[in-house]
């Protein structure tokens, strides 16, 4: 009897931990990767700056599933079979070390992404499965014996009694028609993570400031977040932002991403706060004066950009501030407003909301619930998580229950 032919469609992260896991539990079945690339790996490789977010240090699974805008509560299921501690040890178990920052993400200590990129392919060589390059799937028929046969580009032929589909996220939805025909529905893909433009304002000259903690919120619409913000060339970045964007996806698509965005600078402030702090101010500082003295804890230039756009000139002292230019500097603390106007892709890091109709899965053992045999792992889901290495996590956890179910 041969033995059994599996074959995974994607050669990324999902991809190659779907595979790896496969030919480990399973000894004796035939694994092979289909990448549509010359180039493996390549989110791997760019992800984090380069040094690989391969997880986050977020070992509470009812903490971890809050970071999913879509999936959260399939996921609660997934995570109780692999969760971030286990994909710790998995790479610990293969030599390599992940460290922790301040903010939770998860590198490997060498802080190179060839780290993890080696790790894998390594792998996936020591455990004899095959890589096939530049084989773009266009086409996968269901056999009556409950087999595949797989249709590419150029005419190649592949067949195989158990597929995995672990080809990632795509923004144009004509790239799953394919899955389509197997029977699945698609939910629209839409960008996430995802930075504001904001042209034409004088914010931008700030490029390079950050501001650890404020909020952002999205006007008229229920959406609001907390976290860094950063400011570029371009407008506004940092965690805050790319939470707001994937939380946002759908609704600031909708909106053609042209909105109003609200920036609270001091949330932990009132505009009361902010007035009793100024009168402080006056009586304790009365001659000092207003564009070189912050009293609060905000990036020097940052605060003169906002004393200028009060109305507030160098020369002005703290005892001679106008009641209405005071209510203006309070007001821009609190609910400081950006027209936004358009999108930038954070770095290569592109994902999207959207892809296979999370209802058409078995969570437990991530098969698809129309087609036995045919399993899903990965981005090309409609799973998508915040930034800090939770959509990698995504990836290890769907590709190992996969893996063990596949057979």
């Amino acid at each position: 009897m041969s033995p059994l032919n599996v074959i995974v469609i994607g050669g990324g992260a999902a991809g190659f931990f779907a595979a790896i896991n496969c030919a480990q539990m399973h000894q004796g079945c035939a694994v092979t990767i289909l990448e549509k690339n010359s180039k493996l790996l390549s989110k791997v490789r760019v992800s984090g700056g380069g040094r690989c977010n391969v997880t986050n240090a977020c070992f509470d699974n009812g903490v971890l599933i809050k970071n999913y805008p879509r999936g959260e509560k399939e996921l609660r299921n997934a995570f109780s079979r692999f969760s971030a501690a286990d994909t710790v040890n998995w790479f610990k178990e293969r030599g390599v070390e992940l460290k922790t920052e301040a903010d939770g993400r998860m590198f490997p200590v060498s802080d190179n992404s060839e780290t993890i990129v080696n790790c894998l392919l390594q792998e996936a060589d020591k455990v004899g499965v095959k890589i096939k390059l530049n084989v773009d799937i266009e086409g996968v028929i269901k056999n009556d014996d409950e087999t595949f046969t797989l249709k590419a580009n150029g005419g190649g032929i592949f067949t195989c009694d158990r597929l995995i589909i672990a080809t990632g996220g795509n923004s144009k939805e004509n790239a799953y028609d394919w899955l389509k025909k197997l029977g699945h529905s698609i939910v629209k893909p839409v960008p996430s993570l995802f930075t504001f433009n904001i042209p034409n304002n004088k914010i931008t000259e700030l490029m390079g400031v950050s501001v650890p903690h404020a909020k952002v919120r999205v006007s008229n619409a229920k959406l609001e977040t907390e976290g860094a913000i950063m400011i570029t060339h371009w407008g506004l970045s940092g965690p805050a932002i790319l939470k707001a964007s994937a939380w946002g996806a759908r609704i600031l698509n909708d909106l053609n991403y042209k909105f109003t965005a609200l920036i609270t600078w001091l949330p932990k402030h009132t505009e009361e706060k902010i007035r009793i702090e100024f009168n402080n101010q006056r009586e304790e500082n009365p001659s000092k004066m207003i564009m070189t003295n912050c009293p609060f804890e905000l990036p020097k230039r940052l605060w003169e950009c906002l004393v200028q756009k009060a109305g507030i000139n160098e020369t002005i002292r703290w005892a001679d501030l106008p009641k209405k230019n005071a209510n203006l500097l309070s007001h821009f603390l609190i609910s400081d407003e950006y027209k936004v106007e358009g999108k930038t892709t954070f770095k290569e890091e592109f994902v999207t909301c959207g892809g296979v109709n999370l209802k058409e899965i078995d969570f437990s053992t991530m098969q698809s619930k129309i087609n036995t045999n045919l399993y899903f792992a990965g981005e090309v889901m409609d799973i998508d998580g915040v930034t800090g290495g939770f959509n990698f996590q995504n990836a290890w956890t769907s590709a190992w229950i996969a893996a063990k179910n596949s057979i």
